[in-house]
């Protein structure tokens, strides 16, 4: 029989401590990344860098257009990225779900369920705020006089081409950004209940702080290369959406299109390099994250891994 549990009861303090912890993650690992990104999504949409490594195509462009090159766009990817909204939002909806599922065995059997649902939902709520940011940031790695920054391009890409330049990538940047979020999230879950499941609690609690640090490290390394690659197709139809190319017509009509004439091969473009972005991403954020949470702190977030008894 199933039995009820006590799920914590977060205030409108905590989901903004969650907030700014998640915004700061985010702002700092995505800005730091910035150099890695321009040179990735210059691969996916420059011939004549396609078949470049991220070594090589950085030196074609620090050759070209010198190193300032590599920081384009920082602007829009450090504010753009602000993942308060995410990781608040993913707070938000597991305990949404955990309080569904209406028991404490249920919501283990169904943690893979919640886990998706909570990431997605998330996710979808945050790139309302992220798309038109990510179209300017694209617009100002691939077109380099485009405009001096992220206020003036934003304004420029608002003022020619409105409401519909600023959203023309918001399907695919769902399509990018949710596979994204489930790999981040979910995977990082499974991982950390992997290393925990033959825990007691009273080891947990001992752990040294080098401890705790490797296995956040390597449950977030592992989550990041997930969400990259689960990700890829949809960032590199992205870039080409926000570049222009492809042919008129409905955003599906658009994709679709695009993905034949990438194929396989051409849709994976550039994967290398943002894998390594994305596990550096994907672990510092949750790091700093948690250290953030620590500052402010704000209670820890509700585990629902198979091995605890009651985490609620």
């Amino acid at each position: 029989m199933s039995t009820a549990f006590a799920v914590p009861q977060f205030t409108s303090k905590d989901y903004s401590s969650f907030f700014l912890a998640g915004a700061l993650c985010c702002t700092v690992t995505h800005g730091g990344m910035t150099p890695i990104d321009v040179v990735k999504t210059r691969i996916q949409i420059d011939p004549a860098l396609k078949n470049h490594s991220l070594l090589s195509g950085g030196r074609l462009i620090v050759a070209a257009e010198g190193p300032g090159a590599l920081l384009t766009g920082f602007g829009p990817t450090a504010v753009g990225y602000l993942g308060g909204a995410k990781f608040a939002g993913y707070e938000f909806w597991k305990k949404q779900f955990v309080e569904i599922a209406g028991s404490q065995e249920s919501a283990v059997a169904h943690r893979t369920a919640i886990y998706l649902g909570a990431s997605s939902v998330a996710e979808f709520f945050a790139d309302i705020l992220l798309t038109p940011l990510e179209a300017t940031r694209i617009r100002l790695v691939s077109e380099r006089h485009y405009a001096t920054g992220l206020t003036t391009g934003f304004m420029r890409l608002a003022r020619e081409e409105g409401f519909q330049g600023l959203y023309a990538g918001f399907l695919p940047i769902l399509c990018k950004q949710i596979p994204y979020a489930i790999g981040q999230f979910t995977v990082n879950e499974f991982c950390h209940e992997l290393v925990f499941r033959n825990m007691s609690e009273e080891k947990r609690r001992s752990l040294s702080g080098s401890t705790k640090f490797g296995i956040s490290l390597g449950s977030g390394v592992i989550a990041g290369f997930a969400a990259a690659i689960l990700s890829q197709p949809a960032d590199t139809l992205l870039s080409q959406i926000n570049k222009g190319h492809g042919p008129t017509g409905s955003m599906v009509y658009r994709l679709v299109t695009l993905a034949r004439e990438a194929g396989v091969r051409g849709l994976f473009a550039g994967l290398g390099p943002r894998m390594i972005m994305t596990a550096g991403l994907v672990s510092g954020q949750f790091l700093l994250y948690g250290g953030i949470k620590d500052m402010l702190g704000a209670p820890p977030g509700l585990e629902i891994h198979k091995e605890t008894k009651s985490k609620y």
